[in-house]
């Protein structure tokens, strides 16, 4: 699974290289498909219940899901990456959410928080601590400044499938959920709203928006429940 992660932070790294004003969503998923071809790995989103690309481009008020095609980035807009790679039949996920050129201040707080909501979060995953901690830690960054966390779309358990059980919420739930132990891999992915938490799906079937129009930003690391702590797989 290391490897696997490896694979989604450098397809990372290249996409963010190339963010920048006038660039299209496709032409990004063609980064992320030259990263895994030049790695000998395969895309977990390509085919997924037929998504038609390696990555899911989000720009300002979608949340998640959105499909690569002929969308121009301009300056000043949020957008976020979602992509995944598999190497010896193990799965890595991984999302960041970054702004388009200059970007206003709301754009800039709303990437930032939500970036220290999943660190928040992966500061819970801990030998013998309870999974929903992970969701309360998160929900508490996030109201804290003044958004709401979705609760349609989770984060999940990960290894040889891309989503397994149990589901990681990022909110508290209600109960504390079983018990972290070495070697579990999570995949924990908040999703943080600029207004309410209600989305809606487009048309297309797979692009997941606000309800009330207003922006969303989204980061996600695979991370491992070790002995000395969790270890991050998707970053290099």
């Amino acid at each position: 699974m290391r490897k696997a992660g490896k694979v989604v932070a450098e397809i990372h790294e290249k996409i963010k290289e190339k963010i920048v004003p006038g660039v299209t969503t496709l032409e990004l998923d063609k980064i992320s498909r030259d990263v895994l071809d030049k790695r000998l790995a395969k895309s977990n989103f390509l085919g997924y219940h037929g998504f038609p690309a390696t990555i899911c481009s989000s720009p300002n008020s979608m949340i998640v899901h959105g499909i690569p095609g002929g969308y121009r980035l301009e300056e000043g807009d949020l957008i976020s990456i979602d992509c995944g790679a598999i190497v010896d039949g193990y799965h890595g996920d991984a999302a960041f959410s970054m702004g388009v050129g200059k970007v206003s201040e709301r754009v800039s707080r709303l990437i930032d928080v939500t970036e220290k909501a999943l660190y928040a979060g992966i500061d819970q995953m801990f030998s013998g601590n309870r999974l929903n901690e992970i969701g309360r830690a998160v929900e508490k960054v996030a109201v804290s400044a003044g958004y709401s966390v979705v609760r349609e779309y989770v984060g999940h358990a990960i290894g040889t499938q891309m989503h397994e059980e149990p589901q990681v919420t990022n909110y508290w739930p209600g109960s504390p959920g079983p018990i972290l132990r070495e070697g579990h891999v999570f995949a924990v992915e908040p999703m943080v709203n600029e207004g309410g938490y209600e989305t809606r799906v487009l048309d297309d079937g797979w692009s997941v928006v606000t309800k009330d129009g207003l922006l969303s930003a989204h980061f996600e690391h695979t991370i491992a429940v070790t002995e000395s702590g969790p270890e991050i797989l998707t970053r290099l």
